[in-house]
This record gives C-alpha cells, sequence and structure tokens, in this order.
C-alpha cells in the first residue's frame, strides 16, 4: 500500500511523458498518439536478410529484397522492428547523438518483438562495437544499449566487448557502397579473450540502423572467423534506400 502511494505521489511530480515529443502519456517509456502513428514498424512479409518489407505473401521458400539478392549476405537470417524514417528516425538519432539512453530499453521490446524465431537456439548477443576514441567521445555506444536490453528481455547471454574495432574509419553516412566496404576492410574483429565462449555458438549481432550492410557483414565475417557457428543479425531501423 505504502510503494503503491509513493508511486502515486512520483507520477503526480514526474508525470510520464512521450519519448518522442515529451507529452504526457499513460505509462513511462511510451509514445503518444500522435508519435506512435509516425512509427513506421515493419510487419507482415520481410527479407529474410534484413527485415525489411516484402510486397506479396509468404509462400515458405526464403524471400529476399534485391539489396540481399545482389549482396549475399554472411549472415544467416536478420530482422528490423521499423523504417529509418519520421518519428523512428528521431528516437535512434536521439539514442545516438543526443543522450537519450532511456530509448533503448523500449527500443529493445520493438526488437525482441521483430527477431522472433532468430531468439532460438539460445543465441549469444552482441553489439557492433565503436572504436574506443569515438566510444570515449560519445560515452557509450548505442548499439550495446540495444543488445543489452534484448538480451535481458529475452533471457539471453550478452557479451557487449565480444567485437572490437581495432582500427578507426570515418565516419560512413553519405558513402556509396563500396566506399563503406573499402573503408570497413579488417577493422573489426573478435576479442581474442571471447573466442572459446563463442565458437561453435549462434550469434546475434544487433546495431541501431542498417544501410549498405557493409558494418554487419564485418561482424558477420568476424564472428564466423573466429569460429561461430551461425551468424543474424537485429537492426532497430532500416534504410530503405541503399
Amino acid at each position: 500500500m505504502l510503494t503503491a502511494r509513493i508511486q502515486t505521489a512520483v507520477s503526480l511530480i514526474y508525470p510520464a511523458q512521450c519519448l518522442g515529443c515529451g507529452g504526457l502519456v499513460g505509462s513511462d517509456f511510451g509514445l503518444c498518439a500522435a508519435c506512435w502513428a509516425d512509427m513506421h514498424f515493419i510487419s507482415g512479409t520481410v527479407c529474410e536478410g534484413c527485415g525489411v518489407p516484402l510486397a506479396g505473401e509468404a509462400d515458405g521458400f526464403r524471400l529476399e529484397c534485391d539489396s540481399c539478392l545482389r549482396h549475399p549476405r554472411p549472415w544467416s537470417q536478420g530482422r528490423s522492428a521499423l523504417i529509418y524514417g519520421g518519428q523512428g528516425r528521431k528516437l535512434v538519432l536521439a539514442l545516438k547523438h543526443g543522450d537519450r539512453t532511456e530509448v533503448a530499453w523500449t527500443a529493445g521490446g520493438w526488437l525482441q518483438r521483430a527477431a522472433g524465431k532468430l531468439l532460438e537456439g539460445d543465441p549469444i548477443v552482441c553489439p557492433v562495437p565503436l572504436h574506443w576514441t569515438r566510444l570515449l567521445k560519445r560515452k557509450y555506444n548505442q548499439s550495446a544499449l540495444l543488445s543489452g536490453a534484448l538480451a535481458q528481455r529475452s533471457g539471453l547471454e550478452h557479451i557487449p566487448d565480444l567485437l572490437r574495432r581495432s582500427r578507426r574509419t570515418p565516419p560512413l553516412e553519405g558513402k556509396t557502397r563500396d566506399q563503406r566496404y573499402r573503408l570497413l576492410g579488417a577493422a573489426i574483429t573478435a576479442k581474442p579473450g571471447r573466442k572459446d565462449r563463442i565458437k561453435d555458438r549462434i550469434v546475434l549481432i544487433v546495431d541501431d540502423v542498417m544501410t549498405s550492410g557493409a558494418t554487419l557483414s564485418a561482424c558477420a565475417d568476424a564472428c564466423l572467423q573466429a569460429g561461430v557457428s551461425e551468424v543474424r543479425v537485429a537492426v532497430l531501423a532500416r534504410v530503405t534506400q541503399t
């Protein structure tokens, strides 16, 4: 009874605010109706490689988008929670550059729903790494916050430092697909001290945004070279024009 009264008093002093616009909502870490309407969640028939929505109905065979057909992925399956646009894009940028770390827990729930069967088989969850200089400047890795939230919600093992970015690369925004792949090269490797834990295991790599897939490909290659049996990927948002 006392706890309930304290919670009521706190809610009166600090009412729940929309993650998007800051307006009042019914519960913490929620979205108001207007912001929810501007979120482009992915559902229905999707590409097995990256999770982008596809037209038509699933026919029991593996379906892939044109991008994944043109550029085969080193991972087995991929899923995306939402399209990178509208309110979703604003939340991704707020998490990535605006110190809005509270977005990660709610976004982890969206990732859990989107990942679905990718969570089967007891995969190890890990994030796309940041170079230490960028991590020092940003103070946190947004992908690690997302992977941690997903792992906690799903009851899966989380290894936030499984991968490391041994060479700093320039920002990939605005670069072409070929430029992204050339810049990454062998910049991402599996941490030597983690190889025994991941050998012959399934690894689920988490990132905030997928554009060309170059960064995720580098991460998947690093995992496979370290002896992982299968790599899957889950991203919060998918850019639909690459």
